[in-house]
């Protein structure tokens, strides 16, 4: 007997605005782009200052208070450079690397980030933008071409390493990319799985295209709609 996948519904997915639908596994939490980067004086972002008074309160001193707000202040620029170039969600994935306890994972946590994306495209039929957006970039490796539920797609890694001057651990992170064009065949959405445990390629990559396989341009929650198809 099979058991019938539990889905829970964001409040997010009513939005009479919405443009795309899709859903996460477990293990991933969405960051809150809007309430990490409110406007100057507007109401939320007073509640982001009671929010975070709490933790500017448990401060032991002074030093820590500011590092604490200058590393708060570094991740709103890193969320606000993603916006500018069409990210809408961003979430972090927590699992347990649990393939093999016996060698050396040790159950220990394994960290992702799932980001979304839209970009503008030339015109064009769907399946040929899916396909111009590898073929027209460079380092994507293992191009596989996709017929998903919502249409054409193309799923692709990239491999990027910090360059010795960054600062950064010279760890090579590993993104793996599904490219879904829009019906309207004028932009297409992205999604960017990005990951520093190279070595479950295989999965992280699963968990894309589960992803990508779930998206819809079509309210889902529209019965009517459906049943009219």
């Amino acid at each position: 007997m099979t058991t019938a996948p539990h889905f829970t519904v964001a409040d997010s997915a009513k939005d009479p605005d919405a443009e795309l639908w899709f859903a996460e596994p477990a293990g991933f939490r969405a960051i809150p782009l809007d309430g990490l980067l409110p406007t100057s004086g507007s109401p939320t972002a007073d509640h982001l200052r009671a929010a975070l008074a709490p933790f500017l309160d448990a401060a032991p001193d002074k030093m820590m208070r500011r590092q604490f707000i200058a590393q708060l202040a570094q991740g709103q620029e890193l969320l606000g450079a993603l916006c500018e170039i069409g990210t809408v969600h961003c979430s972090i994935g927590l699992h347990r690397d649990d393939i093999d306890e016996a060698a050396d994972s040790s159950g220990q946590p394994l960290l992702s980030f799932f980001t979304l994306s839209w970009r503008d495209t030339a015109v064009a039929p769907r399946a040929v933008t899916a396909a111009r957006a590898v073929s027209s970039a460079q380092g994507h490796t293992r191009i596989e071409y996709l017929e998903l539920p919502c249409g054409p797609a193309t799923l692709s890694e990239t491999e990027l390493t910090p360059s010795v001057d960054s600062g950064l651990p010279q760890t090579p992170l590993l993104q793996i990319h599904a490219h879904l064009p829009h019906p309207d065949c004028k932009r297409l959405v992205v999604l960017t799985l990005s990951t520093t445990a190279g070595a479950r390629r295989e999965h992280y990559r699963a968990i894309l295209r589960q992803i990508a396989e779930l998206v819809c341009f079509d309210n889902p929650l529209d019965l009517d709609r459906r049943v009219a198809r």
